[in-house]
C-alpha cells in the first residue's frame, strides 16, 4: 500500500513539473509569438480597432494619423494629409496589403500594444491598457516642400521623374526625401478593398519611364552617376594614393588607353580640358579624369569606393546604407579585372556599369561635408507612447570612415571650384559657401543617347555643414546638363533653408 502512495506521489509531483515547464514555456518562450498570433481573441479585436499611433514631421507637422471610421468592420481608419508628398516616407497600413514605409519599418509601435507601467503601483495594481506610440520623423516640411515643387515644376521640355535626398552630414538625419512619381497613400487605407486594389494596381503601373510610383527613386532605383564619381575618384588620390596628387593631364580632347588603342575616351563637346585636379574637377574633364583613374588603379579604386559603402558588382549586403525603411538598394561600382585600363577610365568617370541610388551620392556628399565620416541616415527622431513619455530617441552613430579629415578637406576645396568657377558656376550666389559637383551621364535608352543629370553637393562649404544633397533628373535629353536641370532644384533646396533658418540671400 505504501508503494503505491509514493508511486502516486511522483506521478503527481512528474505532472506538477510537467504543469510548471507548461506554463514557463508559455509565459516566456511561446509568449510573443502567441501575443502576435491572428488567432488570439486580443489581435482579432485589434485588427477591427485599428487604432495606430501618429506620425510626425520634426516640426510637428502630422503625415499619418488614425480617425474614427464613419461605416464599415473596422473601428478606425488611416489617413495622409500629406498626401504623395510624403507617400514614399510614411508608406501605408492597408487592410489588405499590409504595411510599408515607415509603417512597416515601425509598426511595433505604431500599432496598439500593453503599454509600459511608469511605476510600482501601476506595474502591480493598475497597468496600462494597450495603446500605440506616436513616431516623430527628421523630415522638415519646408525642404521636403521645396524639393518636391522644384522637381515637379521644371521647365517643359524637361522631363520630372527624379530623385532628391536632403540629408544632416553631421547627424545623419534625413531632412527631405522627395521622388517623382510619387504615389497617395490614402487610397491604401480605404476600408473598400476593391480601391485599395484599384490603388495598387495604378500605383504600380509603370510610367513612360518605366518608373512605378509604388517604387520610391530615393532609395529603390539606381543611375549612372557620371562625373558626380569624380568626387570618389578625388577621394581615392588624396586618401589612399598621394602620390598622384599633382597628377596633370596635358591638355587635350580625347584620351586613349595601352590596352585599347582603337578607343578614345573624348570630353563633352568635344572641348581640350586638362591640368591637375585642382583644374580638372571644377571644369569636369572626362578624359583627364579617365587617365587619372587608370593610374589609381583596380585595387585603390575599388577600396575607396567600398570606404564609401558602395557595393563591388553585386558584392554583399553589408554594402547597403541602414537607413530605417525597407528595400533600401546597394550601389555599384563597376569592378574590373586588372589591366582593363579603358574600362577602369570609364567608371572613374561615373560611366560604363556604375550604378548608384541618390541615397548613396548624397551620402557621398555628406561624407565629404562631415571630415570623412559619414553618419548612418534615419527618418526616425523619437518614439513617444500615448501619455507622452519617450520610448526611444535616435542617437547619431557613425556608418563609415570613408576618408581621412585631410584628404576630405581637399575634396572639398575642388567642390567649391565647381560651384565657384566651373560647370555650376553662376547658380549660386558666393555669399551661400556651397560647394558641389555636376554630372551628365551618358545613357541610351532604346538605341537613342539621352542623360541622367545630377548634382551633389553641400552647404556651407567652411565650418559646419548643415545639409548635404543629392539630385537626380534621369532620361533627358542629350542637350541639358547637371547644371541646367539638377542645378536649379539644389538651388531651391539651398535657398528654402537658409530662408527658414535666416543665412543670407
Amino acid at each position: 500500500m505504501g508503494r503505491r502512495i509514493r508511486w502516486l506521489g511522483v506521478v503527481m509531483v512528474l505532472c506538477f513539473a510537467l504543469i510548471v515547464v507548461q506554463l514557463v514555456n508559455i509565459q516566456f518562450r511561446r509568449a510573443p509569438a502567441l501575443a502576435d498570433s491572428p488567432y488570439n481573441p486580443r489581435i482579432a479585436v485589434l485588427r477591427f480597432d485599428n487604432l495606430r499611433g501618429t506620425i510626425t514631421a520634426a516640426d510637428g507637422t502630422v503625415l499619418a494619423k488614425s480617425v474614427k471610421a464613419t461605416s464599415g468592420a473596422y473601428h478606425y481608419m488611416r489617413q495622409y494629409p500629406g498626401g504623395a508628398l510624403y507617400g514614399p516616407i510614411t508608406g501605408y497600413d492597408s487592410i489588405f496589403f499590409g504595411t510599408s514605409g515607415i509603417e512597416y519599418q515601425y509598426n511595433q509601435y505604431l500599432r496598439s500594444h500593453p503599454q509600459t507601467p511608469q511605476n510600482l503601483s501601476q506595474l502591480i495594481f493598475d497597468p496600462p491598457s494597450s495603446a500605440p506610440d506616436d513616431v516623430q520623423l527628421t523630415i522638415d516640411p519646408v525642404l521636403q516642400q521645396a524639393a518636391f515643387t522644384a522637381l515637379t515644376t521644371l521647365p517643359p521640355g524637361v522631363d520630372k521623374d527624379g530623385a532628391v535626398v536632403v540629408l544632416s552630414p553631421t547627424t545623419g538625419a534625413v531632412l527631405a526625401m522627395v521622388s517623382n512619381p510619387s504615389f497617395d497613400p490614402s487610397d491604401f487605407a480605404n476600408p473598400d478593398i476593391t480601391v485599395e486594389r484599384g490603388a495598387d494596381y495604378a500605383d504600380s503601373e509603370p510610367d513612360h519611364e518605366g518608373y512605378k510610383p509604388i517604387v520610391p527613386l530615393t532609395t529603390q532605383s539606381r543611375f549612372a552617376p557620371g562625373s558626380t564619381f569624380k568626387v570618389v575618384t578625388s577621394t581615392a588620390v588624396y586618401n589612399l594614393k598621394k602620390s598622384l596628387e599633382n597628377f596633370s593631364f596635358t591638355p587635350a580632347v580625347c584620351t586613349t588607353f595601352s590596352d585599347s588603342p582603337g578607343y578614345h575616351l573624348c570630353n563633352d563637346g568635344l572641348t581640350k580640358c586638362g591640368g591637375t585636379m585642382i583644374t580638372m574637377l571644377p571644369e569636369s574633364c572626362d578624359p583627364g579624369y579617365a587617365a587619372l583613374g587608370a593610374k589609381i588603379g583596380v585595387p585603390i579604386m575599388t577600396e575607396q569606393a567600398q570606404l564609401f559603402g558602395i557595393a563591388v558588382d553585386g558584392s554583399p549586403n553589408q554594402y547597403v546604407p541602414k537607413l530605417d525603411l525597407p528595400n533600401v538598394e546597394p550601389s555599384v561600382f563597376s569592378n574590373l579585372p586588372v589591366g582593363s585600363q579603358a574600362g577602369l577610365g570609364q567608371s572613374a568617370i561615373g560611366q560604363l556599369n556604375d550604378q548608384l541610388t541618390p541615397l548613396q551620392n548624397a551620402l557621398i556628399a555628406a561624407g565629404i561635408a562631415n571630415g570623412g565620416v559619414i553618419m548612418t541616415p534615419h527618418l526616425m527622431e523619437s518614439i513617444r507612447d500615448s501619455q507622452g513619455n519617450l520610448v526611444k530617441t535616435y542617437q547619431p552613430t557613425p556608418m563609415l570612415t570613408a576618408a581621412s579629415q585631410t584628404a576630405a578637406a581637399s575634396v572639398d576645396d575642388l567642390m567649391q571650384g565647381v560651384a565657384s568657377h566651373g560647370t555650376a558656376a553662376g547658380i549660386f550666389p558666393a555669399s551661400w559657401d556651397v560647394a558641389v559637383k555636376t554630372g551628365t551621364a551618358q545613357v541610351k535608352v532604346a538605341q537613342v543617347e539621352q542623360t541622367d543629370d545630377w548634382m551633389i553637393g553641400f552647404m556651407p562649404a567652411r565650418g559646419t555643414p548643415r545639409l548635404a544633397i543629392a539630385v537626380v533628373v534621369p532620361y533627358q535629353s542629350q542637350d541639358l546638363t547637371g547644371a541646367v536641370v539638377a542645378g536649379p532644384i539644389v538651388k531651391a533646396v539651398f535657398g528654402a533653408y537658409l530662408k527658414e533658418n535666416g543665412g543670407p540671400g
